[in-house]
Order: structure tokens, then sequence, then C-alpha cells
């Protein structure tokens, strides 16, 4: 098989587990394989990721998004490609991302976007807010880097074309190991309020926990993927709660011994 121009980079943390087949999936059509890990990680991510012919780079981690921009830095081809540990490009996609490069007519676009499709207790989650969830991961090297934090975003210059074929995310794993990321995420949502001076209102807590769950169970069509999607909205309307509840917590006072106990 031919090998695109295309350097997959990929953001790996102690990912030794899981990350094969992220790089089964792209280690036959691509060109280069860049996998950048942080001084932390002692599990062998570094060796599996050798064992598929990718070169893996390391520097302190800071957050992700600068993290993928020194992966990217480090890319070598044109086209860059950005996958997680967790992630696998499915075959479907593969080939509309080989007809996408190889037969297009004038010139290319900045980028590429497509939809990604996740696993979650038994079965594939197509529609709620978890669906298609379209990234925009495979780009033109001069045309883009990352920003935010901790929600990366590619900021791009130049047009996006969307894609139809699915990549794969195996993220959540178990109920547990979904709810555990809910803390870490309303953490970093409540540093990150405190940084801006962001105000929150008791119409935070009552609206926008609703209007997640109707959005992403009714409107949405959670309700077509069973329990899991009943699950899914649900969650999501927690985490919400979670969020804004954390950041009028944060701004009580913390000083117990002035409080009176009851008598």
């Amino acid at each position: 098989m031919t090998k695109l121009p295309i350097s997959v980079c990929v953001v790996a943390s102690n990912e030794a587990h899981r990350i094969g087949p992220a790089l089964e999936s792209v280690k036959d059509w691509v060109a280069e394989i860049v996998v950048a890990i942080d001084d932390h990680v002692k599990d062998g991510t570094d060796q599996v990721a050798g064992n598929y012919g990718a070169r893996v780079i390391s520097q302190p981690w800071r957050n992700c998004a600068a993290h993928r921009n020194f992966a990217s830095a480090h890319a070598t081809q044109p086209w860059l490609l950005a996958i997680d540990a967790d992630e696998v490009v499915s075959g479907e996609l593969r080939d509309e991302i080989r007809a996408s490069l190889q037969n297009s007519s004038g010139p290319p676009p900045a980028a590429y976007s497509f939809p990604r499709l996740s696993y979650f207790c038994g079965r594939w989650i197509r529609h709620g807010d978890w669906y298609p969830d379209r990234k925009v991961r495979l780009w033109r090297k001069e045309t883009g880097q990352w920003e935010g934090d901790p929600h990366e975003k590619l900021v791009l210059k130049g047009k996006v074309v969307q894609l139809r074929s699915n990549l794969l995310h195996y993220s959540n794993e178990s109920i547990d190991h979904i709810l555990k990321k809910i803390g870490h995420f309303s953490t970093m949502f409540v540093r990150r309020c405190q940084a801006e001076n962001r105000r929150v209102h008791w119409t935070d807590l009552a609206i926008r926990p609703a209007w997640k769950f109707f959005r992403g169970y009714i409107l949405r069509r959670g309700f077509l993927d069973g329990w899991p999607g009943y699950f899914i909205a649900w969650m999501d309307a927690f985490s919400t709660v979670t969020r804004y509840s954390k950041v009028i917590e944060a701004g009580q006072p913390a000083t117990p011994s002035k409080i009176q106990p009851l008598v």
C-alpha cells in the first residue's frame, strides 16, 4: 500500500495498554508516526510505540495544546493527522482520506474534519451530544496550531472540508471511568472561571443542566441509544450542575471555625 504524505501525531501519557490499536490503524498507510509523551511515562508506552515504527519524543507536560504543538513541530510531512491513544482510524475513514488527498483538484483545503463515534457500555453511541462529535484533525502543517486548555482546539487559516467516515473512540471504558473524569474536568472549569473572574448565578444551576438533558436526550435523539443514551444525557446534566456548583463552592469562605454550632 502506497503511503500518504501524512505525519500521524499522537499525544500519550501512560497508554501502553491501549495505544497499540491506534498505531495499528495507521502504520501501513502513513509516511510517519510521531508519539509525544511526557516525562512521567513509566509503563512502556514508548517501547510499544517504537514497535510500530513510531518516533517517540518527550518533554515535560504543560497542557494538551502545547504537547500537540510539540508533536506537530517534529513532524516532517506536509499533512498532519492527530489521533489519541484511545482512537482508531476506521478503514472507511482511511480510504476516504486517501481519496481526498489523491483525487482532489485545485488548491487543497486547510484541513479536513470527520465525525467521532464513541463506544460505551457495549454499543456504539450514534445520537445525543456524543455524535457526530465532529473533529478537525487532518490539516496542512503550515495552516494551523493548537490552542486552549483543557479542551484544545485547532485554530486554522483556510477552508475545512467535511468527511463522512468515522474516527472510532474507545475512551470511556466504564461508568466508573467516566464519573472520575467529571471531577477532573469540573476542577479545571473552576480554575478557568476564577482566572476569567466569571460569576455564576442560580440560573446557571436551574437552566443549564435541564437544557443539557433535554437537548441530548430529546432534540438530538439520545433515546435511540437505549439505556446508555439515557445515562449519557443524565451524566452530561450532572456534569454541568457539578461544574457550576463547584464554582459557587470555590467562592464561599473556608472558615469553619467561625461557624457557630447548632444548639
